[in-house]
């Protein structure tokens, strides 16, 4: 992978060292039609990092949840689909946005992370997400 290639899909952070990213990785070896990605999360207390096969359908589901954050809806993007899910609560438990990690089918571990993202996070993920699908899914069959 060069270094030209767009990694991060998602990149939520704030000031107080909370994070959720979603890096893309490449082209996955045992799946034609997919990428390899994984999600990581950090924060002062806990920090860990999770596989994620991603398809052209899930970065199209991306898009579609940002639309309904944009409307100020939550959304949940992954749920019910074979590995981890993540929730974006826009006013969460502490009256801040939450991002919400869920490995129910592997680890059975949830992580909670709030954090306020920048005003313009949503049109920058749009950007971010408009040039991973740019770059990878022409690569991708099926």
């Amino acid at each position: 992978m060069s270094d030209s290639s767009p990694r991060w899909l998602i990149s939520l952070a704030d000031d107080e060292g909370n994070s959720v990213s979603v890096i893309v990785l490449g082209r996955s070896p045992r799946w034609t039609a997919g990428l390899d990605a994984e999600i990581v999360v950090k924060s002062p207390f806990v920090s860990g990092r999770i596989d994620l096969a991603l398809s052209a359908a899930r970065l199209g589901s991306w898009a579609d949840a940002l639309d309904r954050l944009d409307a100020g809806e939550d959304v949940a993007w992954m749920e019910m689909s074979s590995g981890p899910s993540i929730f974006i609560q826009l006013t969460g438990e502490r009256d801040c946005p939450e991002v919400v990690v869920e490995d129910e089918d592997g680890s059975m571990v949830t992580v909670r992370v709030p954090l306020v993202p920048p005003d313009n996070w949503i049109a920058d993920h749009r950007q971010r997400l408009r040039r991973v699908t740019d770059h990878w899914v022409p690569m991708l069959s099926g």
